[in-house]
């Protein structure tokens, strides 16, 4: 293998090819650093947390595959992944997870004392959360709060403190995660029932699209209750509006529950953290 091909390999293990997780994981840091700023928050803080997304959502894809390297290449979507098709070690992929941790870590030093201690809760919570799906059928609703850290750790960042606020938005965004996720899960919920994989998609059963648009719905609640709290205008509401036909734009895909409309549902919600991140700005 080629010094190329393996550093290519790495790429795919961190995900970089699919910038989804990414996107999934900035909206909810961006509308809380811009409503914790009160507008743009400063370049030297919002390079920190982008850079902490992408750095982290790569740790999280590498700790995930590496978790699951036994059950992936069961797995018709997932069997080439470089860790199940045997290109890259487990030991490789501690190593660059610890790396990535470790970077990430450094530009947070950077930022003052609550905001650290709020970034090793959040290391531990991705470090943590691939194991999950083991034991419980409730990994969707631990992925939203680790997906969603980064909006305390803005708060924190921004105000030196934590209102109720950022914590009714990391509530709409548990909410959130559990509606896409258990789209993502859909995709897979045959070969996971196969291998022993838990999931919400498998727990709601024949009440998966039903349960996923309520916790759309769950999820705008909240964030109409953070812009209320906040003090938000009307162009925020607009945001949330928008993002509403985004969730039932998903339902209308999902209504045979095909395993690709189910991922391009699962895709859409770009477009909903898009639309809420759009309201926040014409706040």
């Amino acid at each position: 293998m080629t010094a190329f091909n393996r550093y290519l390999d790495y790429a795919r293990l961190m995900r970089l090819h699919r910038p989804i997780g990414i996107l999934l994981l900035l909206w909810p840091t961006l509308w809380a650093l811009w409503i914790a700023a009160r507008g743009a928050p400063g370049l030297h803080i919002l390079f920190v947390f982008v850079a902490g997304v992408v750095l982290m959502r790569s740790a999280g894809c590498v700790i995930n595959d590496y978790a699951d390297r036994d059950f992936d290449r069961h797995v018709a979507r997932t069997r080439d992944r470089p860790i199940a098709a045997g290109r890259v070690t487990p030991t490789e992929a501690l190593a660059l997870f610890s790396v990535l941790c470790l970077v990430a870590l450094a530009l947070v030093f950077t930022l003052n004392t609550l905001t650290i201690l709020l970034a090793i809760v959040g290391a531990l919570l991705a470090a943590t959360y691939p194991f999950l799906k083991r034991y419980t059928h409730l990994p969707q609703f631990y992925l939203g709060v680790a997906f969603g850290w980064g909006i305390p750790m803005a708060f924190a960042a921004e105000t030196g403190t934590i209102p109720l606020v950022g914590w009714l938005l990391l509530a709409a965004n548990v909410c959130w995660a559990v509606a896409y996720d258990t789209l993502y899960a859909m995709v897979d919920r045959e070969d996971d029932l196969k291998v022993g994989i838990k999931s919400t998609a498998i727990l709601f059963g024949r009440y998966d699209r039903m349960l996923v648009f309520l916790f759309h719905i769950l999820a705008l609640t909240l964030l109409a209750l953070s812009g209320a709290r906040a003090g938000l205008s009307l162009g925020y509401y607009a945001g949330l509006v928008a993002g509403l036909g985004f969730a039932l734009y998903q339902q209308h895909l999902i209504r045979t529950r095909g395993r690709d409309e189910c991922f391009r549902a699962f895709l859409n919600n770009n477009w909903f953290g898009a639309s809420v991140f759009a309201g926040v700005l014409l706040q």
